[in-house]
């Protein structure tokens, strides 16, 4: 289905003559072919996989607009920001503080944690949480609410 609304997007992106978007679509198509070639992998990709495949993308893309704006280029952090926009909207909305909180002291109650094995509950939140919140974000909330 993602791979499919990309292949779309790009004809769409070709027709509206939006070479930002066109470049951020044909770079995910890429990868896709690229992941599809490896050794034993399938012939066409799940959703799951697409969507590893495009938050890997945005992560490096925020972690090149952070050098960017480190290094005085707010042009290239602008291009690379915008890049990341368009690849967030292919991947599932994230939740956002108040959900975050609550899930993690579910799991926190659930498995009796302490400060001394805030490792673990990140671990287990980020398995639960996956693709429904960024794990630098699961590790500093519960950091925080562990004290």
């Amino acid at each position: 289905m993602i791979e499919e609304n990309v292949s779309k997007g790009i004809m769409n992106a070709m027709k509206a003559r939006d070479t930002l978007r066109l470049e951020v679509l044909r770079n995910i198509k890429k990868v896709f072919i690229e992941t599809k070639s490896a050794a034993g992998a399938p012939a066409s990709l799940d959703d799951e996989t697409c969507t590893r495949v495009i938050r890997k993308l945005a992560k490096q893309g925020r972690d090149a607009a952070g050098i960017f704006l480190r290094e005085g280029r707010e042009d290239l952090h602008a291009h690379e920001m915008a890049q990341v926009a368009v690849l967030e909207e292919f991947l599932p909305a994230q939740l956002d503080d108040v959900a975050l909180v609550a899930a993690l002291r579910e799991i926190i109650e659930r498995v009796g944690a302490t400060p001394a094995n805030a490792g673990k509950i990140t671990g287990l939140a980020n398995r639960e949480l996956a693709g429904k919140a960024d794990g630098k974000r699961i590790a500093d909330k519960v950091k925080e609410l562990l004290g």
